[in-house]
């Protein structure tokens, strides 16, 4: 994907969005704002069970699946502006995200481009960037250390190739540690304990899902274009990270292994993965990509939009995330089997 940044001069009037992966735990927040400013949004679900979880939402929803083009067809008809956030979101085999990640992105954004959509908002990942010191911004080429980073480096060049040809204005936003009361994190937060495998001690983007949400819908709203990472005002490693969710939440309990041993863990659950048709947390990958170095500049796409993070650093968004606590009840999709 090209990463030379512009934004548009007109704001674009979305009248009618499309959002995929509204039942997962950002796209859940997208939709619930969109909803919120009155744009009713289009809501593609793959799994019925999970659409009563948007039974709050004045939305429309739309039976669908990246892997059926038919679907997707259906899906995009009358729309003009497409937020994709529906995919495999594991740290497991290039040959198992593939097909959701690559392939299916490039079906829907055929779709698009058949259904004249003229706006495309494409939720990366800061995967797609290797271990680094130096804060990332939108001039950083990608460099994947892992299979999930390689998928959506591969999805933004795919989405680019078919969106320069239809006139689509298309964004990638490269996402990185999304934190808030439905995340897998605070999943394992509420239930009192989490495990870390790793010394901690690596810096990272973290950004909470309200700001994460709002971002992506900026970036629509605005017309900009190109690839760009995004984060709060403040990279801080793990420990930082932990220590301030124990100031505030004292019956939480951090298990800190070495990371061999979750290398070691991962490997003994491996035969069991092959067993499963679901995602899993209980992979290599998951190791290594919670002790990659990931920084992102300070401004990173947030100058180019003209605003800034509710939520400038983890100290000011975990409290939030746990007030969230007390009115939601959720299951994310990873440890959603039904």
């Amino acid at each position: 994907m090209d990463n030379n940044r512009k934004k548009g001069t007109m704001p674009l009037d979305m009248k009618k969005v499309l959002v995929t992966g509204a039942t997962g735990f950002i796209g859940f927040e997208l939709a619930r704002q969109l909803s919120e400013v009155g744009l009713r949004p289009r809501l593609l679900v793959r799994r019925p069970h999970r659409a009563p979880l948007l039974a709050s939402l004045d939305a429309e929803l739309v039976q669908g699946d990246l892997l059926s083009p038919a679907s997707l067809a259906r899906a995009v008809r009358g729309v003009d502006t497409v937020f994709h956030l529906a995919a495999r979101a594991s740290f497991e085999s290039y040959a198992r995200l593939k097909p959701t990640i690559v392939d299916g992105s490039a079906s829907l954004m055929r779709a698009a481009a058949d259904a004249g959509v003229s706006s495309f908002v494409f939720a990366s990942s800061l995967f797609v960037h290797g271990s680094t010191e130096t804060p990332i911004d939108a001039a950083t080429p990608p460099a994947p250390e892992l299979d999930y980073g390689r998928a959506k480096v591969e999805a933004e060049t795919r989405l680019a190739a078919i969106a320069a040809d239809a006139g689509i204005a298309l964004a990638g936003v490269r996402l990185p540690h999304v934190y808030g009361a439905h995340s897998v994190l605070f999943q394992q937060v509420r239930k009192g304990l989490a495990i870390f495998p790793g010394p901690m001690t690596n810096r990272c983007g973290h950004l909470h899902v309200e700001d994460a949400a709002r971002a992506l819908r900026e970036v629509a709203r605005q017309r900009w274009t190109g690839a760009s990472a995004l984060a709060d005002g403040h990279a801080a490693d793990w420990i930082e990270f932990f220590a301030v969710l124990k100031e505030l939440y004292p019956r939480f309990r951090l298990l800190r292994l070495p990371k061999w041993v979750g290398y070691a863990g991962a490997a003994m659950a491996a035969p069991l993965r092959l067993l499963a048709s679901g995602p899993s947390l209980y992979t290599a990958g998951t190791v290594t990509g919670f002790n990659l170095s990931l920084p992102v500049a300070r401004d990173a796409l947030w100058s180019d939009l003209g605003t800034r993070p509710r939520y400038e650093s983890i100290h000011a968004g975990i409290p939030a995330v746990l007030d969230s606590h007390l009115h939601f009840r959720w299951r994310h999709p990873m440890f959603d089997r039904a």
